[in-house]
């Protein structure tokens, strides 16, 4: 399970340390981790294993609907397999780094079951947007939830 947010550095080549505590979650024996986009303009950063079924999700749905196939487009369409170098760290396409705005400071933040990656300014937005959630505007199912 991953979570907890961790603010790293881009170098100047595009890639990114992954932390050492994930690697062996990530990437178990070696194993490429897939990034692609999200409509909330940050990029998804999961373990290939827990990626290809959701990829074969997408895939299956009709590409005649408009808002399907853009979605499709965007999540399968971004999609890169990376594997780690030596040094733990992954390339990062410039394609997703120009769709999150990622520059030299970004946040990984656990998900659970993947991790999602922030530009510096998209994850203070995501923070000041916590902050504003009233407790009668809450998702179904989080106003139940106990704490």
């Amino acid at each position: 399970m991953f979570q907890g947010a961790a603010a790293l550095s881009v170098d100047a080549k595009g890639r990114m340390a992954i932390p050492a505590r994930h690697r062996d979650a990530l990437v178990p024996d070696g194993a490429p981790l897939v990034i692609t986009a999200h409509p909330h303009r940050c990029l998804l950063v999961y373990p290939q294993e827990a990626w290809e079924p959701i990829s074969r999700q997408i895939a299956a749905m009709p590409g005649l609907d408009p808002r399907t196939a853009t979605l499709k487009r965007l999540l399968v369409g971004f999609a890169q397999a990376e594997t780690l170098d030596g040094a733990g760290r992954v390339l990062i396409a410039p394609s997703l780094r120009q769709w999150a705005g990622l520059d030299k400071q970004v946040w990984l933040v656990g998900q659970g079951s993947h991790f999602e990656l922030w530009s510096e300014a998209g994850w203070l937005a995501q923070q000041e947007a916590m902050q504003s959630l009233d407790g009668d505007a809450l998702p179904p199912g989080f106003e139940s939830l106990a704490l």
